[in-house]
């Protein structure tokens, strides 16, 4: 069943209507609704009983009746057995599915559970929430009626004051079994002020969806000024629902966003749009679609649709906040239909697939847009065991068609059909420590452009062979009493990668795909010095390298790493990269590579060190370098900072850190007062090749207990002297919901070491996951 994003029993009635009923979340509702109450046998004991033989029992001190999870204690109490009703009076407690009523008189008919409570006070301790009403009367185990009722998180102030925030209605009446609730004068009120009014609500009481409004936001950024946006909620239908956002930006208009989404055994995903009819700023409209469907066909495979389209080039400059792509300026639309297969050992992959891309142009950084493949067609697998005997197989065999981007108005670049194969098969022997993979890789590929190629021609081929052998050792031993330690474990791992590929002529043939690799720890280990299909480097190289680690055997955890990799070349590689990473640079006649060296350690306690170096030993200097650092002295006390330096490109120091401004008495966080805690959040990008801040994050965040406020401000460049400023604010009424532009998932992705002030054992009451 879809759950909406901001779902409706995320307002206060839902948390309300657990608390007054007694029950711990809506999703536990339904069990404790349907218990058999009526077959259990009620137990009564007190210090004086009188009986009247099948008309009435008087319990008077220290009166305690018990039916299945019910108890009712008291100073006294009657009980009719013909009515099967109970009243008490002095000090009534009532406990029922982990919910406490206390008050001075109740009335109930024990089975059924119906009756009334005068001037109840409740508590529920698992949620860490509470509330009275003047009364509640119970018209059955799954409706009630709650008069005057109050509801929050705070404790109860000593001097009778008003707590932080309260959750008021003059009426509240739940029906579990239509789930439905209705209040009437409804108000949130927070540090004494009005903040949310409603005269009439209608909500969903238990797990279930339910049309309705949900928690209105406010933003504010550079470019679109304030922004007010209230969603409306409609369920369509159990596998499908709709939310419409009207929004206000003070600077640009009036705008609708729609969300649509569906879910079934055999298909689900959701499309959003938004939509400005006159943006103020930019004098025209402006729109955003995004689709995202995945849908199981049967025998055919699975069919998953994806794509984001935008209205103009400044679109990731003015509004982005939309989904937080990776790739903001380059957004994919694509349509992919795979069919799983097996044959004997081997697992095949048939898929057929159409991918276009939109560019969001910037005149001071233009990007080189990716061709659009309209189809691409192929079939892949990998197998071993069985008649592969110790063979380990791999293949592709892909057909595409490559169409330039919509922005190549010139026609510069070139339109074809390729046709390519790969394929692998490896020998591996590993035993002891001893790891030896001779390999065979071929790559094959056939072109039919539609204009002619650099010699005249329109259709080209190649096929390349290469010859690797991938060797590797472990060697261990203890290493008691290092560091303090009385048991630790130090292993030597020397590897050694030998690559062989004969020359090719390429520079004739289009590229649509290929790309030098970056020279790092990961690319050095590889056989071809390009990414892509297009371009196969020469090679007559070995690579060595060799790794020791510091291991715990107790937990297997790493304390300490480091290596040191470099490269030797036996022949000048004549297909290689330039130093930009584009293809068809000049021929390599260094033999030795850059010496690329790494670490990381966690045995200062504490602290997490790590560091990556390449150095270039023709120019006896670094060419680049990572150097990183976190300290964390406990829960919500972090602080990390990255030096990263690509000479003559870049120079950055990157600091994150998450801590108290004023530490809480215990040194955690408060959770029985309102006195709180803040804490300082913040992540800072400094160029010191530019001298200037490029991306920043610094904010707030306030823990009362039973209230957090978070106050963040992002700036995020957009171009060389360009940047966008949001300011999020959020109200977090721990118990209910939270109100306003949600911060957390930026802290998440930018604070290293970030940690929610209130987990998922502590988070809202009817908080629902995002699907």
């Amino acid at each position: 069943m879809l759950v909406p994003r901001l779902a409706l029993r995320r307002l206060a009635w839902l948390a309300l209507t657990a608390s007054v009923i007694g029950l711990p979340t809506a999703r536990a509702a339904e069990p404790a609704l349907t218990r058999p109450a009526a077959a259990l046998p009620i137990e009564l004991s007190a210090e004086r009983l009188t009986v009247t033989t099948d008309r009435e029992t008087v319990a008077e001190g220290d009166v305690r009746l018990r039916q299945g999870g019910l108890l009712i204690r008291a100073d006294r109490l009657s009980y009719r057995p013909p009515t099967d009703r109970a009243a008490a009076s002095g000090g009534v407690r009532l406990e029922r599915e982990g919910a406490i009523f206390r008050g001075d008189a109740a009335e109930l008919t024990v089975r059924d559970f119906s009756g009334w409570f005068v001037a109840p006070q409740f508590d529920f301790p698992p949620l860490g929430t509470r509330g009275e009403a003047s009364r509640i009367d119970f018209a059955s185990r799954t409706q009630l009626t709650a008069a005057d009722a109050r509801y929050t998180s705070c404790p109860r102030p000593e001097d009778g004051s008003e707590p932080d925030w309260q959750l008021q209605a003059r009426s509240v009446t739940m029906d579990f079994d239509a789930n439905e609730g209705r209040a009437e004068g409804a108000r949130l009120r927070f540090q004494g002020v009005s903040i949310l009014a409603l005269p009439r609500l209608s909500f969903p009481v238990t797990g279930a969806r339910k049309t309705g409004w949900l928690p209105p936001t406010v933003g504010l950024d550079s470019r679109s000024g304030l922004e007010l946006a209230v969603p409306w909620y409609w369920n369509l239908a159990p596998d499908r629902d709709l939310t419409l956002t009207p929004r206000v930006l003070t600077r640009r208009g009036v705008g609708l966003d729609t969300q649509l989404r569906w879910l079934a055994p055999e298909h689900q995903g959701q499309v959003d749009t938004q939509w400005l009819p006159d943006d103020r700023v930019a004098g025209r409209a402006r729109g955003l679609l995004a689709l995202r469907h995945q849908h199981a066909l049967g025998a055919l495979g699975t069919l998953r649709v994806d794509g984001v389209r935008v209205s103009d080039d400044d679109w990731w400059k003015d509004f982005p906040r939309f989904g937080r792509l990776l790739t903001p300026r380059l957004l994919d639309a694509s349509a992919r239909l795979d069919r799983p297969m097996t044959l004997g050992p081997l697992a095949l992959n048939a898929y057929a697939q159409v991918q276009h891309w939109q560019v969001l142009q910037d005149a001071e950084a233009p990007i080189v847009a990716p061709y659009a493949r309209a189809p691409r067609l192929g079939l892949s697998g990998r197998g071993r065991g069985g008649w592969l005997g110790p063979l380990e197989v791999s293949g592709e065999l892909e057909l595409n068609r490559f169409e330039r981007p919509d922005d190549d108005s010139g026609g510069l670049r070139p339109e074809a059909w390729r046709w390519h194969a790969l394929g692998q098969v490896a020998w591996p022997w590993r035993a002891g420590g001893v790891s030896l993979v001779p390999r065979l890789a071929l790559n094959a590929a056939r072109y039919r452009t539609d204009e002619p190629m650099a010699d005249g021609r329109r259709e080209a081929g190649r096929l390349i062979g290469t010859f690797s052998f991938d060797a590797g050792l472990r060697l261990e031993r203890d290493a008691e009493g290092w560091f303090g330690r009385t048991s630790l474990r130090q292993t030597l791992e020397p590897r050694l990668l030998y690559v062989r590929t004969p020359y090719k002529r390429q520079d004739h043939l289009p590229n649509f795909d290929a790309y030098g690799k970056d020279f790092n720890l990961s690319s050095i280990y590889t056989t071809n010095a390009f990414s892509g299909i297009d371009r196969v480097s020469d090679a007559n190289e070995l690579t060595a390298g060799v790794t020791s680690r510091l291991i715990d055997p107790g937990d297997g955890a790493e304390l300490l790493r480091v290596g040191i990799v470099q490269r030797f070349r036996f022949a000048d590689q004549r297909v290689a990269p330039q130093a930009d990473g584009d293809v068809d640079g000049p021929v390599q006649d260094q033999r030795l590579s850059d010496i690329l060296l790494f670490g990381s350690t966690t045995l200062l306690p504490r602290w997490t060190l790590d560091a990556s170096m390449q150095y270039s030993p023709d120019i006896g200097r670094l060419q680049r370098s990572i150097l990183g650092a976190s300290y964390l002295a406990g829960p919500y006390r972090t602080v990390s900072g990255r030096y990263r330096l690509a000479r003559g490109v870049s120079e950055q120091f990157e600091l994150g850190w998450q801590w108290p401004l004023n530490a809480p008495a215990a040194g955690g966080r408060p959770r029985s007062s309102c006195s709180g805690t803040w804490y300082g959040v913040g992540r800072i990008n400094y160029s010191l090749k530019d001298s200037r801040i490029t991306d920043s994050l610094v904010g707030a965040e306030y823990d009362a207990g039973c209230w957090i406020l978070r106050m963040v401000a992002e700036r995020q460049s957009t171009g060389v002297s360009a940047a966008t400023t949001r300011l999020m604010l959020q109200l977090e009424l721990v118990g209910l919901s939270r109100l306003g532009p949600s911060p957390l998932q930026v802290l998440k992705d930018n604070i290293p070491g970030y940690r929610l002030l209130r987990e998922a054992d502590d988070a809202p009451a009817g908080a629902a996951p995002t699907p």
